[in-house]
């Protein structure tokens, strides 16, 4: 193990450890030995590969990341469901066709006008003649550069609407903080636009608003659609999930209650019929 001396005397203090190559994530690699054999090498990616990532590449990703990401893609898809042209990508590869740079991997990325759906690895705009809708980021450390820089420019040369950045950062290891950032495309460059007082802004191309909650589980903060008209939060798959079994115990437990009254109500109605009887019986013997 290496180690560091410090005063004479004193006891060598190991070196920090070597940063992670493969903390950005990685591609594999095949490569032609001298002797002409071949070989698969993993090969760690760099800052300008996660930017500009090809087919097969993995790219690292904190959990709370992953949990927006999936969301909004859920939320999004089922919103837009009735709208059979419209289409909602994440960490799909896509080619916007902007001249001179390369397919970008945004993390939700909405189409319009589609024509046809088939499994894409890369989303080419110009083969699928779509109509860019929305763009959504959720920055890491190592992205957040390019999300807050250079993708400005490139997805307002690409004729995005609304490009929606949620700028997440973690301090320690539980404490994370989202500011959500929307920006509309003028002439020129984009525009900001601002959260309501509770810090919420408005997806107008999806018809939601967009904010923040403490996850149940987790306690992290996490990003949160709540519906215009009632105000509640939309819940994912999970939460739907759970509120329809709620739902069905619900309606089991009603349904229990409702034969056990029924059953209560026929003891009743044949105790009336006996007794009914027995007084019949009684008047026509004259007792």
């Amino acid at each position: 193990m290496s180690t560091v001396s410090g005063r004479p005397g004193s006891r060598p203090q190991p070196l920090p450890p070597e940063p992670d190559p493969f903390r950005l994530g990685w591609r594999y690699v095949r490569l032609t030995r001298p002797d002409g054999t071949q070989v698969v090498d993993q090969v760690p990616l760099t800052p300008e590969d996660v930017l500009h990532p090809e087919e097969g590449d993995f790219i690292v990703q904190n959990d709370p990341h992953d949990i927006d990401r999936v969301y909004l893609k859920e939320v999004f898809k089922a919103k837009l469901a009735a709208d059979l042209t419209t289409h909602v990508l994440a960490d799909c590869r896509v080619d916007f066709g902007i001249p001179g740079v390369r397919p970008l991997g945004p993390d939700l990325a909405v189409f319009a006008d589609l024509r046809r759906f088939i499994l894409w690895s890369t989303f080419v705009v110009r083969e699928e003649r779509a109509r860019p809708v929305l763009v959504g980021e959720i920055t890491s450390p190592v992205t957040r550069d390019n999300d807050l820089g250079i993708k400005l420019d490139y997805y307002h040369r690409a004729r995005v609407p609304w490009y929606l950045i949620a700028d997440a950062t973690i301090e320690g290891e539980t404490e994370r903080r989202i500011e959500l950032l929307l920006f509309r495309r003028g002439r020129t460059s984009y525009k900001k636009v601002e959260p309501d007082e509770m810090g919420r802004v408005w997806l107008e191309p999806i018809g939601l608003w967009l904010g923040q909650t403490r996850d149940r589980v987790g306690g992290f903060m996490r990003l949160a659609c709540y519906d215009p008209e009632t105000g509640q939060e939309v819940g994912d798959y999970t939460a739907v999930s759970q509120a329809l079994a709620e739902a069905e115990r619900q309606r089991e437990a009603a349904e229990r209650r409702v034969d056990e009254q029924s059953h209560a109500i026929a003891l009743a109605e044949a105790r009336i019929r006996e007794l009914e009887a027995l007084l019949a019986a009684r008047q026509a013997s004259g007792g």
